[in-house]
């Protein structure tokens, strides 16, 4: 089974094990609502093992919510399992997911972030330029680190500069004319 990410846990708010989590989707009332169920994972999109059964491949630690409300852009969210923030600082900075057959399904122009690592970059041109090494949510929005023969190049992920992402060859098309891989 595949696996999305959701969101980012980015630290503890309070003393009763709430936490604030950066949204990676755009479905939020959908995926956080108090019942529902996500797993911790990686930026990558794999799942985390359960630390309670770690030698065991199958495993995967389910986090159940309790309670949700909105904070700066993104949600506080109380886990039935997180009891206190000694146990929410535990899961600063970890990511959770959700199986992709529940999430809605993507339209051709669109792709999960965890997609574009890995992917190949070309110019329009069909240029080989490098590879997707990160992605970065900054204040500007989402921005690809391309790794190319002569170093890192941040690619802002907007119209004009990001001309097709293909998700089935896994390549990146760029506009080089922009004079960022100058």
């Amino acid at each position: 089974m595949n696996y999305v990410l959701v969101g980012r846990i980015r630290k503890p708010q309070g003393i009763r094990g709430d936490v604030t989590i950066e949204l990676l989707t755009e479905t939020p009332d959908a995926i956080f609502a108090p019942g529902a169920r996500v797993f911790a994972g990686t930026a990558d999109g794999d799942l985390s093992r359960d630390p309670a059964d770690p030698r065991n491949p199958d495993s995967r630690h389910e986090l159940v919510i309790e309670s949700v409300s909105p904070f700066k852009g993104g949600l506080i969210v109380k886990f039935v399992n997180i009891v206190d923030r000694t146990a929410a600082e535990l899961w600063r900075h970890r990511y959770v997911l959700v199986p992709m057959d529940e999430v809605e399904p993507l339209a051709d122009d669109e792709v999960f972030v965890h997609e574009l690592l890995g992917m190949h970059v070309q110019g329009a041109n069909g240029v080989a330029i490098g590879n997707v090494a990160g992605t970065y949510d900054l204040p500007q929005g989402l921005t690809l680190d391309v790794q190319t023969t002569k170093g890192s190049v941040l690619v802002p992920y907007r119209p004009g500069l990001v001309i097709e992402v293909d998700r089935d060859t896994r390549v990146v098309t760029v506009d080089i004319e922009s004079g960022l891989f100058d």
